[in-house]
Order: structure tokens, then C-alpha cells, then sequence
């Protein structure tokens, strides 16, 4: 039950605050242990496997420590740090914010809106058209709703449900499963680029992390959507996209609003289909808040019992 009201602070955290500044925030202190990675290695592939092994788990046994600690202070207190290192592991508003700003520039300011979506997708913008600029939030909005929320949530359900059998707290495994999942996505984020190749382990390991919340985070947009059928649809274009997951959660967003969504050189989605209106784009952002919502009623509920 104590698990399940941390997932209640991590909520009402999100909801009130959004995101802490950028020098406050512990996945940017991460991330400035991430960047001395990127340069030249004699031997990448080694010295990222060790790096994708090293780091996750620094992150993850800082946390332990300090959901373990507060424990031990006092219960209450463990409750409201594990409820913040979920909070911190993941990120919502932010990403609804973001694809909403981009959305409403696309009939006001195509300039705003096409430096907005770096933000969300660090893609090149300076050629795309509203309709493309659109498209690209929507793609990023349901990407990310798996990268940014659901994987972590998961990995702290699974940690309360492990913790039993390895003899620690259910909070402080929670929390340390949820810093490590965010750990990995952060390095992959940071490194994991074909022409990065001391990232390659990192993305590989992301890829797996990433495998079972991709899926989750479509069922839940289909559910969001009120349109199974777009599962379908969905299915039927994986084969079009790089990245074993992210088809997953942008290829039912694509079929549940029946637009086109293209990343010009690399993949579309329902190439048939127009590219998203404001109307449908906005729609779109809708539906990833309410599966995000969804996302945590559904850890609160698992952890609960």
C-alpha cells in the first residue's frame, strides 16, 4: 500500500510542478556522467558495455540508498522519496506542454514552432510543413509517453513486486527500478546513434527495456483512443520503422486518428491517410494525456494489493 501512495505523490508531483529546473534536476547531474562518454575510444564497444552496466546502476543503488534511509527515518518519509524518484523518473506534463506549444504554432508561427519541436524530437525542422511539424508532435507525444512514463512506472511496479525475494524494501526497490530504467533511456538518448558506436550497447539495452512498455503504451493509447482496431493497424507497419518499439505506440495513434504520420527519409505511417490537422493533432496530444492518466491509475492499482 505504501508503494501505491508513492505513486500518488509521483501523480500529484506531476500535475503541480511539471518538471524541476534543469540544474535541479538529477537525470541532468546523470546526464553530465553520460557525456564524457562521447568522444573517440580505441575500443567503444567495451568501454560502453561497461558504461551501460556502470551507470544504470549507480543511479539505481543512489536511489535505493536514499528511499532505504529515509525508510528507516521515518516511513512516512520513505513514502514521499520514493514518490519523488519515481517523479523525477518520469515526465508527462513537460511532454504534453511541448506538443501542444507545437501544435498551436503550426497556425501562427511555423519559425516557433518548428524550434518547439526540438523538444520533442531533436529532428531537423527547417524544411518541414505544418502538416509535417504537426505530424512530428503527435509521433513524439505517443513515442515518448512509453520512454517517459510507462517503462518507468513499470519498472517500479516490478520492483515492489520483487522486493520480497531479494530482501528489501518495496520502496526502495521501486524506486531503484524506476532510476535505472530512466538511467538507460538517458544514456540511449545521449549516445545511442549509429554514429556514436561507444552508445550501441546502450541502445541495445534500451531496445530490450523498452520492448514490453512500447506495447503497454499502445494498448493504453488504443484504450485512450476508444479504438482497438488501430492495434491492427499498427501491427501492419512495424516493418516501416527502425526502431523495434516506437512503431508500437505512433502506428495506433496514427490508425486511431487516421492521419499520415512521416518522418520525411525514414518511415510513414498510414501512408494513405492525410497529415494531421490541428484538430486531429491536438485530439492526438488528448489521447496520450489519457493514457498517461491511465498509466498511473493502473500503477496505483498494482501496487496497491
Amino acid at each position: 500500500m505504501l508503494t501505491a501512495v508513492a505513486v500518488l505523490v509521483a501523480a500529484t508531483l506531476e500535475a503541480v510542478v511539471g518538471e524541476p529546473p534543469t540544474r535541479l534536476h538529477p537525470v541532468a547531474w546523470f546526464g553530465s556522467l553520460v557525456a564524457p562518454l562521447d568522444r573517440e575510444w580505441s575500443r567503444p564497444l567495451v568501454a560502453g558495455s561497461l558504461a551501460a552496466v556502470a551507470l544504470p546502476l549507480f543511479a539505481a543503488l543512489v536511489a535505493v540508498a536514499t528511499v532505504a534511509t529515509g525508510s528507516t527515518a521515518h516511513p512516512a518519509l520513505g513514502v514521499l522519496l520514493a514518490g519523488l524518484v519515481l517523479f523525477l523518473a518520469t515526465s508527462l506534463r513537460r511532454l504534453l506542454d511541448a506538443a501542444r506549444s507545437v501544435v498551436a504554432d503550426t497556425e501562427t508561427d511555423l519559425a516557433a514552432a518548428r524550434e518547439g519541436l526540438l523538444a520533442l524530437a531533436g529532428r531537423d525542422a527547417s524544411d518541414l510543413s505544418p502538416g509535417l511539424l504537426r505530424g512530428a508532435a503527435v509521433e513524439s507525444a505517443a513515442e515518448n509517453l512509453a520512454d517517459g512514463l510507462v517503462a518507468s512506472l513499470g519498472a517500479f511496479v516490478l520492483g515492489a513486486v520483487l522486493a520480497p525475494h531479494v530482501g528489501l524494501s518495496a520502496l526502495a526497490l521501486a524506486a531503484g527500478a524506476a532510476a535505472w530504467v530512466k538511467a538507460v533511456n538517458t544514456m540511449d538518448s545521449m549516445l545511442g546513434y549509429r554514429s556514436k558506436r561507444v552508445g550501441t550497447p546502450a541502445a541495445r539495452l534500451d531496445d530490450a527495456v523498452m520492448w514490453l512498455p512500447a506495447r503497454v503504451s499502445a494498448l493504453l493509447l488504443a484504450v485512450a483512443f476508444a479504438d482497438p482496431r488501430s492495434l491492427l493497424g499498427a501491427r501492419s507497419w512495424l516493418a516501416r520503422v527502425p526502431s523495434p518499439n516506437s512503431g508500437w505506440p505512433m502506428g495506433v495513434a496514427a490508425a486511431a486518428l487516421d492521419v499520415r504520420l512521416e518522418k520525411p527519409g525514414v518511415y510513414v505511417l498510414n501512408a494513405d491517410a492525410p497529415l494531421p490537422t490541428v484538430a486531429r493533432a491536438r485530439r492526438g496530444v488528448r489521447g496520450v494525456a489519457v493514457a498517461g492518466l491511465l498509466s498511473y491509475a493502473l500503477a496505483g492499482v498494482a501496487t496497491w494489493f
